[in-house]
Formats: structure tokens, C-alpha cells, sequence
């Protein structure tokens, strides 16, 4: 079954749009052995860019190895993941697997299972602890087998931000950097959906990634290459749509990536011949609704005063919140209580701040704001 549109998943290429820049810029890092850091606000596609490159730039010189860390909570569940992924996607068999790991599996004793409808298929669980192996050995890894399969191999990581949840952090982003800045035929994509956090890890000069790599800021899809996109689908289930419909589309979403094809599916739905503004407008409702349960969770446990800050931000208020005027009008205690009040916000990934200043990052919760705060 063809979807007309994808939303909340990576895309696969035919719904993959635009993005020429950064897939050439992506994909000369990877030829050239760069190592890229990629900032861009939850949803905006970044999985979905790699996944791209990495179908562009594989071949037998050189191997894309994408993992996705977001359940790890400590540096062993990380390592165990590292290194299990790692054997699995240089390995096309289990024998192959075995000999790239020499030296380093013996002491184990893996779980290999195999898919049910594909036996060149499977998954691989090694056990790694700190009595089978330090760190130093599972960060040797990557660079051993590049240099047994003479290859390059770029390690793509998803959810990167959670190695600063670890325990002990510090030392374990350390310990990282300094095995990965020198492994030679061995490169790095790092990636994650709290941008926040990602920025605090590749750009305070105090942290371990500071100026590990290549910094590559993901713009929005601009409305040119929507345009085709979007009307090509509408007409392809017997609908017209117009460019001014799809302008307010994706002006409504602030050119969100996901929110511009999940706003254009309930738009389809709720739409018949030609698309109207009002279409448009009972869209958006739609949409709202079908986020509201997220997001009274994201803020059901704020406080009254930061509550009051989300309001001053969605009334256009972007900076000067330690003004008196300001401070009374919405409510936002003492001066000394404003800084709190952005940094908790900020951490919940609710505000984040812009070139103007502080705004709601997520377009259809600034949205959902509007909606059920009273002015």
C-alpha cells in the first residue's frame, strides 16, 4: 500500500524532498572521512538524511553502520550496542562475523538469533561487562575491523545526547573522543532529537566534543519543493489543491518537516474536489487534536510561572523577560526567577532559543498553546 504521505518515521526515497545541499555536503564528508555533527530541531528529518547518504555512499570500500542508542542508559549498555551492531552490519555471515572478531569474541559467549524469512538475516547479543572488557578495548573495535576488511566504515549514531545522561559522562565522552579523533579509516556521524543537549555537547568549549567534527545545521525544506511534492499526491487521490493552500500548509506547521506531510494527510482526508482555506483551517484543527495528549503530558507537572512564561512566548514576548513590565503583565516573579524558569523550559525541550530570541520550537504545541491559554 502506498501512503501519500509519512509522518513520525524516517521517509524512504519516494518521499524523501529536497535537501540537495545537505546530501552533497553529507555525502562528501563521508567520501572524504570527515566527521559530521548534525543540529537540527526534533523531527526535522535527520534520520532520514543519513539514511539517504548512507544508501548513496555504500559500497565494498566503504560501509555505513547505523544504531540507534536511545535506550541506552550507561557507557556498558552502550558499548554492548556499539560493538553488537558494529559486528552485525560489517558481517554479511555469521563466519564472517567471527573471524572479523578474532580476539575479541572469544571471551564470550554471543546470542546469535536469525530472522525467520531470511536466514542471511540476524541479530547478535555479546554480554560485554566490565570483567570481559574496558572500554578501550570495545573502542578499538571499529578500527581493527576496518583495517582486517580494508574498508572505511562511517558509524552513524542516533539519540547521541543520551551518552550526557550517563553516569560518569564526562569521562565517558572523554574516553570516546579520544580514540575516536584518531582512528584513520574509521569516521563519525553524531546526531539526536534534543537539540538542546546536542548543542551543549559539540559547542561549550569545556566538553570533550567540542569541535569534534563538522557542524551541519538542517534548514527548512523551502515551499518550492513542497509544491510539486504535495500536489502530485493530492491529484494522485483526485483532489486539486492550489499553491496559496499549500503555502498556508506549511506556513501554518513553520515549514516543520513532519508536520507539513502529517497537516497535508488530514487535509486529504477531510478535503473533496478542490482544497479550500477553511479545508485548510479544519486541518489544522485536526492536527492539533490528534497532538494534545502529548502535549498535555509534556506540561501537565509545569508550575504556574512557567506556564506563564510558555504564554509570554506564545503572545510574541522573544526576549526582555526580566522587565517589570513584562514580569507583571505575565506573572513571572522576581528577575533572580526568570533565568530558572528558561533553563527548566529549555530542559523539557519546550522553548528554545533563536536568532530572535526564545520561541516554542514545535510549531503545532505553540499551536495547541494558543488555543487553550486565554489572553
Amino acid at each position: 500500500m502506498n501512503r501519500p504521505f509519512v509522518f513520525g518515521v524516517p521517509v524512504d526515497d519516494a518521499h524523501f524532498i529536497g535537501r540537495e545541499k545537505e546530501i552533497s555536503r553529507l555525502s562528501n564528508n563521508f567520501n572524504f572521512g570527515v566527521n559530521t555533527i548534525i543540529l537540527a530541531p526534533r523531527r526535522w528529518g535527520k534520520t532520514s538524511l543519513v539514511n539517504k547518504v548512507a544508501g548513496l555512499c555504500s559500497n565494498e570500500k566503504t560501509i555505513v553502520v547505523r544504531m540507534d542508542i536511545f535506550a541506552c542508559r550507561s557507557e556498558y549498555e552502550f558499548l554492548n550496542l556499539f560493538s553488537s551492531e558494529l559486528l552485525r552490519q560489517t558481517s554479511s555471515r555469521i563466519d564472517e562475523l567471527k573471524e572479523l572478531a578474532k580476539g575479541f569474541i572469544e571471551r564470550l559467549t554471543p546470542k546469535i538469533s536469525l530472522s525467520p524469512d531470511a536466514v542471511s538475516e540476524y541479530s547478535i547479543s555479546l554480554g560485554i561487562t566490565p570483567k570481559t572488557h574496558s572500554p578501550e578495548e570495545v573502542l578499538r573495535l571499529p578500527q581493527i575491523i576496518a583495517e582486517r576488511k580494508r574498508c572505511e566504515i562511517i558509524i552513524c549514531i542516533d539519540e547521541f545526547q543520551q551518552i550526557g545522561e550517563f553516569p560518569d559522562s564526562l569521562n565517558v565522552q572523554k574516553r570516546l573522543r579520544t580514540f575516536w579523533q584518531n582512528q584513520k579509516n574509521v569516521h563519525y556521524c553524531l546526531y539526536g532529537s534534543r537539540m538542546h543537549m546536542m548543542s551543549n555537547l559539540f559547542q561549550k568549549k569545556s566538553y570533550p566534543f567540542y569541535k569534534f567534527g563538522d557542524i551541519l545545521n538542517i534548514a527548512p525544506i523551502p515551499l518550492e519543493e513542497w509544491v510539486p511534492f504535495i500536489r502530485d499526491r493530492f491529484k494522485a487521490n483526485g483532489l486539486t489543491i492550489e499553491e496559496p493552500e499549500m503555502k498556508q500548509i506549511c506556513e501554518s506547521v513553520e515549514y516543520h518537516a513532519s508536520y507539513v506531510q502529517q497537516l497535508s494527510y488530514s487535509v486529504m482526508l477531510l478535503s473533496t474536489g478542490k482544497v479550500s482555506s477553511e479545508d485548510i483551517d479544519n486541518g489544522i484543527e485536526d492536527l492539533i487534536s490528534q497532538n494534545s495528549i502529548a502535549f498535555i503530558e509534556q506540561t501537565k507537572s509545569l508550575s504556574g510561572y512557567q506556564m506563564n512564561f510558555l504564554r509570554a512566548v506564545v503572545d510574541g514576548i522573544h526576549s526582555g523577560f526580566g522587565e517589570a513590565k513584562v514580569r507583571e503583565k505575565y506573572n513571572l516573579g522576581s528577575p533572580s526567577n526568570i533565568p530558572r524558569l528558561k533553563n527548566a523550559l529549555i530542559g523539557k525541550e519546550l522553548i528554545e532559543l533563536s536568532g530572535k530570541g526564545i520561541i516554542i520550537g514545535d510549531p503545532v504545541l505553540r499551536l495547541w498553546l494558543k488555543k487553550i491559554m486565554v489572553f
